[in-house]
């Protein structure tokens, strides 16, 4: 795995919504350290719908309709995963 470097805005993330069952053994209320470098234990295909995301809020991007901080869902849609992401400045 890459080394992060320590370049730009520190991100977590907390998972606040869960509809049926996490096949990666989410659960609401966990907690994470996300950035562009480390998955901070988020599940691969969470990570990658996120990614993008991640890398506008880590490097200050904004989108329209955007603050410092996203509701983002899991793309498992028989499962429903909700994840907030904030900026930690």
């Amino acid at each position: 795995m890459a080394k992060d470097p320590g370049l730009g805005i520190k991100l977590k993330a907390e998972v606040v919504g869960l509809k049926g069952k996490c096949n990666a053994g989410h659960k609401v209320g966990d907690t994470f350290d996300l950035s562009c470098w480390d998955t901070g234990g988020v599940c691969g295909w969470l990570y990658h719908a996120l990614f993008p995301t991640l890398n506008v809020m880590q490097f200050d991007g904004s989108y329209p309709w955007g603050t410092d901080e996203t509701v983002f869902n899991c793309p498992d849609s028989y499962n429903l995963l909700t994840i907030k992401v904030w900026r930690v400045k």
